[in-house]
């Protein structure tokens, strides 16, 4: 795809000789520029967002040849662009910053409002291009190694996918589950007829210091537990930052069959 894509949902928008609340779709070439706001008569705008909170003029959107840049031109709040396939990784674009590259190839671009609610619409940006991996070979003197060398059909990589579910289905910002939950979710699996929470645990301690390379200091009684909580963030933290275990990992989970998952229990 050559351009972007911006959709403006219902309810978000207002005039452009359509009415009011209607959805908006706007198409960009490289080089075409799109301002949002509230607009008026003396302040036009392609994209106008029916909000008092925000500006007549707020921001602009900018296509260049593979990527989209936004402009924030409001001097009091700051925008955030959200990657919805990312697991909750967004960027934060400050009152005045012009041109900010995003990077995301499907944006969701989110405005503070008064109500309860935020102003969004969505971007659809240029496809990503990646270089061919069998033309970057050649003698360059020592081997590079994995930093996080990860096997997709261990056992490990199963519980590692069963804690990221939550965050990478959008059901939990911040907790993670916890061992029991752990076991009840894979228990539909052929390879964890017999798992039990000894055996999560052992994964996930061999994840965390073999593979992830988290430390964290021995414990015991309530700080041990407390530990283990915070080492299961930390791993399901690091693996979502460097995409190594992806939505589409979700497919190796067996069907979701309850709400255990969903649950928030204390126990490890």
């Amino acid at each position: 795809m050559s351009g972007v894509v911006i959709y403006v949902p219902q309810g978000a928008v207002e005039g452009a000789g359509e009415p009011v609340g209607d959805p908006v779709t706007l198409r960009l070439g490289p080089g075409e520029v799109a301002r949002f706001g509230r607009g008026s008569a003396t302040t036009p705008v392609e994209l106008r967002l029916d909000d008092e909170a925000i500006s007549r003029l707020a921001g602009e959107i900018r296509v260049t040849d593979d990527h989209w840049q936004l402009s924030n031109l409001s001097t009091t709040q700051s925008y955030l662009v959200e990657n919805p396939e990312g697991a909750g990784e967004y960027l934060r674009v400050p009152p005045r910053r012009a041109g900010a590259p995003i990077p995301f190839e499907f944006s969701r671009v989110v405005l503070p409002t008064r109500r309860n609610t935020t102003v969004a619409f969505q971007v659809f940006a240029p496809d990503h291009v990646y270089l061919d991996p069998d033309g970057m070979g050649g003698q360059w003197g020592s081997r590079t190694v994995t930093a996080y060398s990860l096997d997709e059909t261990a056992l490990y990589f199963l519980i590692l996918v069963a804690l990221c579910e939550p965050r990478l289905r959008d059901e939990s910002p911040v907790a993670v589950p916890t061992t029991p939950q752990i076991v009840d979710r894979l228990k539909g699996h052929p390879a964890c007829a017999r798992l039990t929470a000894r055996a999560v645990s052992s994964h996930i301690d061999y994840l965390a210091d073999e593979k992830m390379r988290i430390s964290a200091p021995a414990e015991s009684g309530p700080r041990r537990e407390a530990r283990r909580n915070g080492k299961r963030e930390a791993i399901v933290g690091l693996v979502l930052r460097f995409g190594l275990v992806r939505e589409e990992h979700l497919a190796l989970l067996p069907p979701r069959t309850g709400t255990g998952m969903q649950e928030r229990g204390t126990a490890g």
